[in-house]
């Protein structure tokens, strides 16, 4: 867009500031949790590693190949940004309280019940995505644009080293998508499991996990919104 009107402007403001925090190396709790994350793994059940891994895996498969997440979005009406971005943040809403109930509930039955919590969370996350990328105008049954999602979902779940390579290609995605088709899903579920471990394992907590549950899932889903909303924003502004 070369003519663009006063929301417009504010988002991608707003967008470019979302790209500088991004590009910021994560704070020294979140680099040292690390090293938690690391010792607590060992003491996991290897098929819950396992459930994790295969759910990633399936989750990148189902989202290349075929409609599973993707719900039909009416977006009637939708005709500038800010009516889009308002019907992006009411869909949020939705799905974060899913979400959120979902996690309480697994939360509470302890360690079967809490590693469940892995696929129905990467299910709920991919179809909100779907959904977002409809309601800002994009035919998310290409190919081309299931990659893109699939780029936004490793944006909000990956390492520093790894987030500056991904936020580049999502950048300068008009120059970047001829050579981002294939998605490595071993690097996806590690960045991903990484980057939700210390919250989601202490889930697997009989008793305490059904608060940690509610309040990951819910954070979590907003962070992924925030990331596709800025994402999107640059690729309908710049």
């Amino acid at each position: 867009m070369t003519d663009i009107g006063k929301y417009e402007k504010q988002a991608l403001s707003e967008a470019r500031r979302f790209v500088q925090s991004a590009g910021r190396k994560s704070s020294l709790f979140q680099r040292s949790s690390k090293q938690i994350q690391t010792k607590i793994n060992q003491k996991i059940p290897n098929q819950v590693h396992q459930l994790v891994t295969d759910s990633i895996r399936s989750m990148i498969e189902v989202s290349l190949t075929s409609s599973h997440y993707i719900l039909p979005v009416d977006t009637t009406g939708l005709v500038t940004l800010e009516d889009r971005e308002e019907a992006v943040k009411f869909r949020l809403k939705q799905y974060k309280r899913t979400a959120m109930i979902e996690g309480a509930g697994t939360g509470a039955g302890g360690i079967l019940l809490g590693a469940a919590d892995f696929p129905m969370l990467l299910s709920i996350k991919m179809k909100f995505l779907f959904d977002v990328g409809q309601l800002y105008g994009f035919e998310v049954k290409k190919h081309e644009e299931r990659v893109f999602l699939l780029h936004v979902f490793l944006l909000a779940f990956s390492s520093d080293r790894k987030r500056e390579e991904v936020l580049h290609t999502l950048v300068n995605w008009q120059e970047e998508k001829n050579w981002s088709q294939q998605v490595d899903w071993r690097t996806l579920q590690q960045e991903y499991r990484d980057t939700i471990d210390l919250a989601k394992l202490l889930q697997l907590v009989p008793g305490f996990g059904a608060l940690v549950g509610a309040f990951a899932n819910g954070r979590f889903l907003d962070k992924l919104g925030e990331t596709a909303i800025n994402m999107y924003r640059l690729r309908l502004l710049t």
